[in-house]
Protein backbone atom coordinates (compact mmCIF):
# COMPACT_ATOMS: atom_id res chain seq x y z
CA UNK A 1 0.00 0.00 0.00
CA UNK A 2 1.53 3.48 -0.94
CA UNK A 3 2.17 6.16 1.73
CA UNK A 4 -0.63 8.63 0.15
CA UNK A 5 -3.23 5.81 0.02
CA UNK A 6 -2.25 5.22 3.55
CA UNK A 7 -2.38 9.26 4.61
CA UNK A 8 -6.28 9.51 2.60
CA UNK A 9 -7.65 6.34 4.71
CA UNK A 10 -5.60 8.16 7.85
CA UNK A 11 -7.75 11.30 7.19
CA UNK A 12 -11.02 9.54 6.10
CA UNK A 13 -10.87 7.52 9.58
CA UNK A 14 -10.06 11.36 11.14
CA UNK A 15 -12.59 12.99 9.48
CA UNK A 16 -14.84 10.11 10.45
CA UNK A 17 -14.21 10.25 14.15
CA UNK A 18 -14.73 14.32 14.35
CA UNK A 19 -18.01 14.16 12.67
CA UNK A 20 -19.22 11.01 15.02
CA UNK A 21 -17.77 13.28 18.28
CA UNK A 22 -19.84 16.05 17.12
CA UNK A 23 -23.08 14.45 16.37
CA UNK A 24 -22.31 12.57 19.76
CA UNK A 25 -21.78 16.33 21.48
CA UNK A 26 -25.26 17.69 19.61
CA UNK A 27 -27.36 14.96 21.24
CA UNK A 28 -25.46 15.29 24.61
CA UNK A 29 -26.27 18.91 24.29
CA UNK A 30 -30.10 18.08 22.97
CA UNK A 31 -30.68 16.05 26.09
CA UNK A 32 -29.60 19.02 28.28
CA UNK A 33 -31.99 21.45 27.23
CA UNK A 34 -34.98 18.41 25.56
CA UNK A 35 -36.60 15.46 27.69
CA UNK A 36 -38.15 13.02 25.61
CA UNK A 37 -39.67 9.36 26.36
CA UNK A 38 -41.05 6.85 23.81
CA UNK A 39 -42.99 3.90 24.88
CA UNK A 40 -41.68 0.59 22.68
CA UNK A 41 -43.05 -2.22 24.52
CA UNK A 42 -45.40 -4.56 22.86
CA UNK A 43 -48.67 -3.61 24.68
CA UNK A 44 -48.10 -0.30 25.98
CA UNK A 45 -47.40 -1.00 29.28
CA UNK A 46 -45.88 2.61 30.19
CA UNK A 47 -48.34 4.51 28.55
CA UNK A 48 -50.97 5.97 30.25
CA UNK A 49 -54.61 5.56 28.99
CA UNK A 50 -57.11 7.66 27.05
CA UNK A 51 -58.89 8.22 30.12
CA UNK A 52 -56.57 9.39 32.24
CA UNK A 53 -55.05 11.90 29.54
CA UNK A 54 -58.54 13.35 29.17
CA UNK A 55 -59.09 13.51 32.99
CA UNK A 56 -55.27 15.56 33.39
CA UNK A 57 -56.67 17.97 30.36
CA UNK A 58 -59.57 18.55 32.69
CA UNK A 59 -57.22 19.59 35.98
CA UNK A 60 -56.61 23.62 36.71
CA UNK A 61 -54.78 23.57 40.51
CA UNK A 62 -51.66 22.10 41.19
CA UNK A 63 -51.28 18.17 42.56
CA UNK A 64 -48.90 17.77 45.41
CA UNK A 65 -48.30 13.75 45.77
CA UNK A 66 -46.41 12.85 49.34
CA UNK A 67 -45.25 9.10 49.70
CA UNK A 68 -44.71 7.95 53.01
CA UNK A 69 -42.12 5.22 52.66
CA UNK A 70 -38.75 3.74 54.58
CA UNK A 71 -37.28 2.96 51.65
CA UNK A 72 -33.47 4.52 50.75
CA UNK A 73 -33.43 6.40 47.77
CA UNK A 74 -33.42 4.20 44.95
CA UNK A 75 -35.79 1.74 46.46
CA UNK A 76 -38.34 -0.08 44.64
CA UNK A 77 -40.84 1.40 46.10
CA UNK A 78 -39.71 4.88 45.29
CA UNK A 79 -38.83 3.78 42.08
CA UNK A 80 -42.32 2.64 41.20
CA UNK A 81 -44.23 5.35 42.44
CA UNK A 82 -41.85 7.85 40.85
CA UNK A 83 -42.17 6.02 37.39
CA UNK A 84 -45.96 5.58 37.57
CA UNK A 85 -46.34 9.90 38.28
CA UNK A 86 -43.37 11.34 36.18
CA UNK A 87 -46.20 9.89 33.03
CA UNK A 88 -48.55 11.86 34.94
CA UNK A 89 -45.78 14.91 34.47
CA UNK A 90 -45.19 15.03 31.06
CA UNK A 91 -48.91 15.34 30.30
CA UNK A 92 -49.75 18.09 33.50
CA UNK A 93 -46.63 19.95 34.47
CA UNK A 94 -48.41 21.05 37.95
CA UNK A 95 -47.48 17.90 39.87
CA UNK A 96 -45.30 17.64 42.66
CA UNK A 97 -43.88 14.49 43.64
CA UNK A 98 -42.22 14.47 47.42
CA UNK A 99 -41.16 11.07 49.87
CA UNK A 100 -41.39 11.44 53.09
CA UNK A 101 -39.80 9.29 55.50
CA UNK A 102 -42.18 8.35 58.77
CA UNK A 103 -39.52 7.62 60.93
CA UNK A 104 -38.09 11.16 61.05
CA UNK A 105 -41.48 12.83 61.22
CA UNK A 106 -43.57 10.67 63.11
CA UNK A 107 -46.21 14.00 63.50
CA UNK A 108 -46.74 14.35 59.81
CA UNK A 109 -48.03 10.89 59.52
CA UNK A 110 -50.57 11.06 62.34
CA UNK A 111 -51.40 14.35 60.77
CA UNK A 112 -51.68 13.03 57.30
CA UNK A 113 -54.01 9.89 58.77
CA UNK A 114 -50.55 7.20 57.39
CA UNK A 115 -51.60 3.85 58.39
CA UNK A 116 -48.97 1.92 56.13
CA UNK A 117 -45.52 2.28 54.67
CA UNK A 118 -45.62 3.11 50.99
CA UNK A 119 -48.95 5.42 51.45
CA UNK A 120 -49.69 7.94 49.12
CA UNK A 121 -51.39 11.55 50.06
CA UNK A 122 -52.91 13.48 47.04
CA UNK A 123 -53.59 16.95 47.30
CA UNK A 124 -55.74 18.89 44.66
CA UNK A 125 -56.19 22.18 46.06
CA UNK A 126 -57.43 22.37 49.55
CA UNK A 127 -58.84 18.60 49.29
CA UNK A 128 -56.61 15.88 49.88
CA UNK A 129 -56.89 12.04 50.19
CA UNK A 130 -55.01 9.13 50.90
CA UNK A 131 -53.85 6.34 48.51
CA UNK A 132 -52.96 2.78 49.49
CA UNK A 133 -53.26 0.80 46.43
CA UNK A 134 -50.87 2.16 44.02
CA UNK A 135 -51.60 2.30 40.26
CA UNK A 136 -52.72 3.98 37.00
CA UNK A 137 -56.32 3.34 37.95
CA UNK A 138 -56.59 4.21 41.34
CA UNK A 139 -54.18 7.87 40.80
CA UNK A 140 -56.85 8.49 38.77
CA UNK A 141 -59.62 8.27 40.26
CA UNK A 142 -58.39 9.51 43.35
CA UNK A 143 -57.49 12.95 41.05
CA UNK A 144 -61.15 12.43 39.39
CA UNK A 145 -62.83 12.23 42.76
CA UNK A 146 -60.96 15.41 44.14
CA UNK A 147 -61.53 17.79 40.90
CA UNK A 148 -64.88 17.52 41.77
CA UNK A 149 -66.26 21.07 41.70
CA UNK A 150 -69.25 20.45 43.96
CA UNK A 151 -69.25 19.37 47.66
CA UNK A 152 -71.75 15.93 48.93
CA UNK A 153 -73.61 17.09 52.10
CA UNK A 154 -74.28 14.30 54.32
CA UNK A 155 -77.27 15.03 56.90
CA UNK A 156 -76.63 13.10 60.35
CA UNK A 157 -79.92 12.33 62.54
CA UNK A 158 -79.58 14.00 65.87
CA UNK A 159 -81.32 14.44 68.83
CA UNK A 160 -81.53 10.69 70.68
CA UNK A 161 -78.26 10.25 71.17
CA UNK A 162 -76.77 9.19 68.18
CA UNK A 163 -73.13 9.08 67.37
CA UNK A 164 -71.73 12.28 66.88
CA UNK A 165 -69.69 13.34 63.45
CA UNK A 166 -68.89 16.63 65.72
CA UNK A 167 -68.05 14.98 68.74
CA UNK A 168 -64.56 13.26 69.72
CA UNK A 169 -65.87 10.90 72.40
CA UNK A 170 -64.79 7.31 71.58
CA UNK A 171 -68.04 6.13 70.12
CA UNK A 172 -68.49 9.10 68.03
CA UNK A 173 -67.23 9.47 64.24
CA UNK A 174 -65.61 12.92 64.00
CA UNK A 175 -61.95 11.42 62.95
CA UNK A 176 -63.84 9.35 59.94
CA UNK A 177 -66.15 12.49 59.09
CA UNK A 178 -62.83 14.81 59.14
CA UNK A 179 -61.17 12.85 56.52
CA UNK A 180 -64.05 13.25 54.63
CA UNK A 181 -64.18 16.67 55.14
CA UNK A 182 -60.89 16.92 52.89
CA UNK A 183 -62.86 15.03 49.98
CA UNK A 184 -65.10 17.27 49.69
CA UNK A 185 -68.10 16.03 51.81
CA UNK A 186 -69.84 18.27 54.40
CA UNK A 187 -71.74 17.26 57.26
CA UNK A 188 -74.54 18.90 58.97
CA UNK A 189 -76.94 17.78 61.66
CA UNK A 190 -80.71 17.79 61.19
CA UNK A 191 -83.17 17.62 64.75
CA UNK A 192 -86.30 15.86 63.46
CA UNK A 193 -88.45 17.45 66.33
CA UNK A 194 -87.54 20.84 65.33
CA UNK A 195 -86.69 21.10 61.63
CA UNK A 196 -89.86 19.47 60.85
CA UNK A 197 -88.35 18.25 57.34
CA UNK A 198 -85.77 16.72 55.07
CA UNK A 199 -83.74 18.54 52.61
CA UNK A 200 -84.40 16.29 49.06
CA UNK A 201 -81.18 18.07 47.94
CA UNK A 202 -79.21 16.34 50.52
CA UNK A 203 -76.76 13.60 48.73
CA UNK A 204 -77.64 11.04 51.75
CA UNK A 205 -79.46 10.82 55.32
CA UNK A 206 -77.26 9.14 57.95
CA UNK A 207 -79.22 7.42 60.64
CA UNK A 208 -75.96 6.22 63.59
CA UNK A 209 -77.03 4.24 66.34
CA UNK A 210 -79.78 5.96 67.80
CA UNK A 211 -80.10 5.06 72.02
CA UNK A 212 -83.52 6.67 72.46
CA UNK A 213 -86.61 6.02 70.80
CA UNK A 214 -88.03 8.22 67.54
CA UNK A 215 -91.38 9.97 67.77
CA UNK A 216 -93.89 9.24 65.53
CA UNK A 217 -93.47 12.35 63.70
CA UNK A 218 -89.96 11.73 63.16
CA UNK A 219 -90.60 7.96 61.88
CA UNK A 220 -92.71 9.34 59.36
CA UNK A 221 -90.50 12.00 58.05
CA UNK A 222 -87.98 9.30 57.77
CA UNK A 223 -90.38 6.99 55.81
CA UNK A 224 -91.14 9.67 53.50
CA UNK A 225 -87.77 10.54 53.08
CA UNK A 226 -87.40 6.66 52.01
CA UNK A 227 -90.23 6.20 50.01
CA UNK A 228 -89.50 9.61 47.67
CA UNK A 229 -86.23 8.06 46.91
CA UNK A 230 -83.29 9.18 49.39
CA UNK A 231 -80.23 7.64 49.98
CA UNK A 232 -80.16 6.03 53.70
CA UNK A 233 -76.98 5.11 55.81
CA UNK A 234 -78.16 3.42 58.81
CA UNK A 235 -75.88 2.31 61.34
CA UNK A 236 -77.78 -0.24 64.83
CA UNK A 237 -76.14 -1.81 67.53
CA UNK A 238 -77.08 -5.27 69.05
CA UNK A 239 -76.91 -3.11 72.39
CA UNK A 240 -79.49 -0.59 70.94
CA UNK A 241 -83.17 -0.37 72.26
CA UNK A 242 -84.18 1.74 69.56
CA UNK A 243 -86.69 -0.20 67.00
CA UNK A 244 -87.94 0.98 63.67
CA UNK A 245 -89.94 -2.10 62.59
CA UNK A 246 -91.72 0.56 59.86
CA UNK A 247 -88.39 1.40 58.46
CA UNK A 248 -86.96 -2.08 58.20
CA UNK A 249 -90.58 -2.80 56.41
CA UNK A 250 -89.88 -0.48 53.59
CA UNK A 251 -86.47 -1.72 53.15
CA UNK A 252 -87.28 -4.90 53.15
CA UNK A 253 -84.70 -5.91 55.37
CA UNK A 254 -84.68 -6.80 59.67
CA UNK A 255 -82.55 -7.13 62.45
CA UNK A 256 -82.35 -10.47 63.69
CA UNK A 257 -82.13 -11.41 67.55
CA UNK A 258 -78.48 -11.84 69.50
CA UNK A 259 -75.15 -10.90 68.84
CA UNK A 260 -72.58 -12.40 66.15
CA UNK A 261 -70.00 -14.56 67.78
CA UNK A 262 -67.29 -15.83 65.73
CA UNK A 263 -64.62 -17.99 66.15
CA UNK A 264 -62.42 -16.61 63.90
CA UNK A 265 -61.12 -13.30 66.16
CA UNK A 266 -60.05 -16.36 69.04
CA UNK A 267 -57.48 -18.05 66.23
CA UNK A 268 -55.75 -14.83 65.47
CA UNK A 269 -55.39 -13.70 69.01
CA UNK A 270 -58.03 -11.58 69.17
CA UNK A 271 -59.81 -12.45 73.24
CA UNK A 272 -63.24 -11.15 72.45
CA UNK A 273 -65.67 -13.32 71.01
CA UNK A 274 -68.06 -10.46 69.78
CA UNK A 275 -65.19 -9.30 67.16
CA UNK A 276 -65.93 -10.37 64.35
CA UNK A 277 -63.41 -10.41 61.51
CA UNK A 278 -64.20 -10.18 58.01
CA UNK A 279 -61.45 -10.78 55.45
CA UNK A 280 -63.67 -12.10 52.34
CA UNK A 281 -65.60 -9.57 50.37
CA UNK A 282 -68.91 -9.95 48.24
CA UNK A 283 -68.33 -8.59 44.44
CA UNK A 284 -69.91 -5.69 45.09
CA UNK A 285 -69.18 -1.75 43.76
CA UNK A 286 -68.59 -0.94 47.99
CA UNK A 287 -66.19 -3.80 48.40
CA UNK A 288 -64.65 -4.76 44.99
CA UNK A 289 -60.87 -4.85 44.93
CA UNK A 290 -60.77 -4.94 48.77
CA UNK A 291 -58.27 -7.32 50.31
CA UNK A 292 -57.45 -6.86 53.51
CA UNK A 293 -59.05 -7.39 56.95
CA UNK A 294 -62.01 -5.46 58.64
CA UNK A 295 -62.90 -6.30 62.23
CA UNK A 296 -66.10 -5.64 63.70
CA UNK A 297 -67.23 -5.42 67.35
CA UNK A 298 -70.78 -6.04 68.97
CA UNK A 299 -72.75 -6.96 65.71
CA UNK A 300 -76.42 -7.25 64.95
CA UNK A 301 -77.35 -9.93 62.24
CA UNK A 302 -79.08 -8.99 59.24
CA UNK A 303 -82.20 -10.67 56.91
CA UNK A 304 -83.17 -10.57 53.83
CA UNK A 305 -87.00 -9.98 53.22
CA UNK A 306 -88.52 -11.28 50.28
CA UNK A 307 -90.52 -9.05 50.19
CA UNK A 308 -88.32 -5.89 49.47
CA UNK A 309 -88.50 -7.52 46.08
CA UNK A 310 -92.14 -6.21 45.47
CA UNK A 311 -90.74 -2.55 47.11
CA UNK A 312 -88.66 -2.76 43.80
CA UNK A 313 -85.41 -3.03 45.87
CA UNK A 314 -82.54 -5.16 44.82
CA UNK A 315 -80.50 -6.24 47.83
CA UNK A 316 -76.96 -8.05 48.12
CA UNK A 317 -75.19 -8.59 51.46
CA UNK A 318 -72.05 -6.75 51.68
CA UNK A 319 -70.31 -8.46 54.62
CA UNK A 320 -71.07 -12.15 55.88
CA UNK A 321 -69.52 -13.68 58.34
CA UNK A 322 -67.69 -17.97 58.33
CA UNK A 323 -69.43 -20.86 58.92
CA UNK A 324 -68.52 -21.64 62.31
CA UNK A 325 -70.30 -18.25 63.64
CA UNK A 326 -73.34 -17.67 65.25
CA UNK A 327 -76.15 -15.00 66.39
CA UNK A 328 -75.22 -15.57 70.70
CA UNK A 329 -78.82 -14.19 72.25
CA UNK A 330 -77.35 -15.11 75.98
CA UNK A 331 -74.70 -12.85 77.78
CA UNK A 332 -71.23 -12.61 76.44
CA UNK A 333 -69.15 -14.46 79.37
CA UNK A 334 -67.53 -17.33 80.55
CA UNK A 335 -67.52 -20.42 78.35
CA UNK A 336 -69.82 -19.43 75.21
CA UNK A 337 -71.22 -22.03 72.98
CA UNK A 338 -74.29 -22.26 70.47
CA UNK A 339 -77.51 -23.57 71.16
CA UNK A 340 -79.74 -25.18 69.03
CA UNK A 341 -82.56 -22.28 68.66
CA UNK A 342 -79.56 -19.73 67.89
CA UNK A 343 -79.23 -18.47 64.07
CA UNK A 344 -76.22 -20.11 62.72
CA UNK A 345 -73.10 -19.01 59.94
CA UNK A 346 -72.78 -17.57 57.85
CA UNK A 347 -74.41 -14.37 58.87
CA UNK A 348 -74.85 -10.90 56.85
CA UNK A 349 -73.55 -8.25 59.13
CA UNK A 350 -73.79 -4.94 56.10
CA UNK A 351 -76.66 -4.95 53.19
CA UNK A 352 -76.57 -2.71 50.10
CA UNK A 353 -80.07 -1.87 48.66
CA UNK A 354 -81.09 0.09 45.27
CA UNK A 355 -83.91 0.29 43.29
CA UNK A 356 -84.71 2.93 40.18
CA UNK A 357 -85.59 6.42 42.02
CA UNK A 358 -89.22 7.67 41.79
CA UNK A 359 -89.95 10.51 39.89
CA UNK A 360 -90.95 13.43 41.53
CA UNK A 361 -93.85 16.05 39.81
CA UNK A 362 -93.30 19.58 39.64
CA UNK A 363 -96.01 21.30 40.68
CA UNK A 364 -97.02 21.85 36.89
CA UNK A 365 -96.92 18.39 37.29
CA UNK A 366 -94.31 17.52 34.68
CA UNK A 367 -92.15 14.75 35.12
CA UNK A 368 -88.52 15.63 37.01
CA UNK A 369 -85.98 13.01 36.70
CA UNK A 370 -84.09 13.72 40.28
CA UNK A 371 -81.35 11.13 39.84
CA UNK A 372 -80.41 7.65 38.17
CA UNK A 373 -81.40 5.55 41.44
CA UNK A 374 -82.04 5.22 45.21
CA UNK A 375 -78.95 3.81 47.74
CA UNK A 376 -79.10 2.50 51.20
CA UNK A 377 -76.61 0.65 53.17
CA UNK A 378 -77.21 -0.91 56.27
CA UNK A 379 -75.47 -1.96 59.11
CA UNK A 380 -75.57 -3.96 62.21
CA UNK A 381 -72.68 -1.92 63.99
CA UNK A 382 -71.85 1.62 64.22
CA UNK A 383 -68.43 0.83 66.18
CA UNK A 384 -66.28 -0.20 63.38
CA UNK A 385 -65.33 2.98 62.15
CA UNK A 386 -65.94 5.03 65.34
CA UNK A 387 -63.19 6.96 66.68
CA UNK A 388 -62.11 4.09 68.86
CA UNK A 389 -61.78 1.27 66.04
CA UNK A 390 -61.56 2.85 62.78
CA UNK A 391 -57.72 2.68 62.74
CA UNK A 392 -57.93 -1.15 62.66
CA UNK A 393 -57.42 -3.18 59.40
CA UNK A 394 -59.31 -1.48 56.59
CA UNK A 395 -62.29 -0.13 58.41
CA UNK A 396 -61.71 3.37 57.29
CA UNK A 397 -61.56 2.58 53.81
CA UNK A 398 -64.70 0.42 54.05
CA UNK A 399 -66.43 3.03 55.33
CA UNK A 400 -65.23 5.60 52.84
CA UNK A 401 -66.19 3.32 50.33
CA UNK A 402 -69.88 3.03 51.68
CA UNK A 403 -70.52 6.74 52.05
CA UNK A 404 -68.81 7.54 48.37
CA UNK A 405 -71.51 4.69 46.54
CA UNK A 406 -74.26 6.32 48.55
CA UNK A 407 -73.53 9.40 47.44
CA UNK A 408 -73.15 7.94 43.96
CA UNK A 409 -69.93 8.70 43.92
CA UNK A 410 -68.88 5.02 42.29
CA UNK A 411 -68.47 6.14 38.69
CA UNK A 412 -64.56 5.38 38.62
CA UNK A 413 -62.61 5.43 35.61
CA UNK A 414 -61.64 1.78 34.85
CA UNK A 415 -58.36 1.33 33.02
CA UNK A 416 -57.60 -1.98 31.31
CA UNK A 417 -54.91 -4.09 32.16
CA UNK A 418 -51.82 -3.69 29.79
CA UNK A 419 -50.74 -7.81 29.51
CA UNK A 420 -47.45 -8.09 27.26
CA UNK A 421 -48.29 -10.01 24.50
CA UNK A 422 -47.30 -14.29 24.38
CA UNK A 423 -43.14 -13.80 23.21
CA UNK A 424 -42.95 -17.82 24.15
CA UNK A 425 -41.30 -19.84 21.50
CA UNK A 426 -42.54 -23.54 21.50
CA UNK A 427 -40.32 -25.69 19.49
CA UNK A 428 -41.07 -29.15 17.81
CA UNK A 429 -38.75 -32.06 19.84
CA UNK A 430 -36.56 -32.13 15.98
CA UNK A 431 -36.13 -28.16 15.91
CA UNK A 432 -34.92 -28.81 19.73
CA UNK A 433 -32.63 -31.23 18.95
CA UNK A 434 -31.17 -29.43 15.77
CA UNK A 435 -30.78 -26.52 17.87
CA UNK A 436 -28.95 -28.75 20.90
CA UNK A 437 -26.52 -30.17 18.29
CA UNK A 438 -25.75 -27.30 16.57
CA UNK A 439 -24.67 -25.55 20.13
CA UNK A 440 -22.94 -28.80 21.47
CA UNK A 441 -21.48 -30.35 18.49
CA UNK A 442 -21.51 -28.26 15.31
CA UNK A 443 -20.26 -25.00 16.34
CA UNK A 444 -17.63 -25.84 18.43
CA UNK A 445 -16.46 -27.98 15.86
CA UNK A 446 -16.53 -24.92 13.21
CA UNK A 447 -14.17 -22.81 15.61
CA UNK A 448 -11.81 -25.68 16.14
CA UNK A 449 -11.58 -26.30 12.56
CA UNK A 450 -11.41 -22.60 11.68
CA UNK A 451 -8.58 -21.88 14.04
CA UNK A 452 -6.64 -24.85 13.21
CA UNK A 453 -6.80 -23.82 9.58
CA UNK A 454 -5.86 -20.52 10.48
CA UNK A 455 -2.63 -21.93 12.62
CA UNK A 456 -1.81 -24.09 9.51
CA UNK A 457 -1.79 -21.07 6.82
CA UNK A 458 0.73 -19.53 9.65
CA UNK A 459 2.74 -22.21 9.86
CA UNK A 460 3.52 -22.40 5.85
CA UNK A 461 4.48 -18.63 5.90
Amino acid sequence: MSSRLRRVLLLQSWSFILLLGLAVGLIAALSLRYDHQMDVTAAGRHTLAEATLALLQELKEPVVIEVFTRDVAGGQIRQRISDLVSRYQQHYGKITLTFVDPDTDPQRVRASGISRDGELLVKYGERSENLTQVGEQGLTNTLQRLARAKDRRVVVVAGHGERSVEKGANHDLSQWAEGLRQKGFTFTTVNLTTDLQIDDQVALLMLASPRVELLPGEIELLQKYVNSGGNLFWLRDPDDKVALPSLEEALGIHFAAGTVVDPTGQMIGIDNPAIVVVADYADHAVTRQMNTLTLFPLVSPLTIDMAGEALGWQAEPLLQTLDRSWAEEGELRGTIQQDLYEQAGPLTLAVALQRPRPEARGDNGESIDKAHEQRVIVVGDGDFFSNTYLGNGDNQALADRMLNWLATDDNFIQIPPRRALDMNLTLTPMTAAMIGYGFLLLLPLLLISAGVGIWMKRRRR
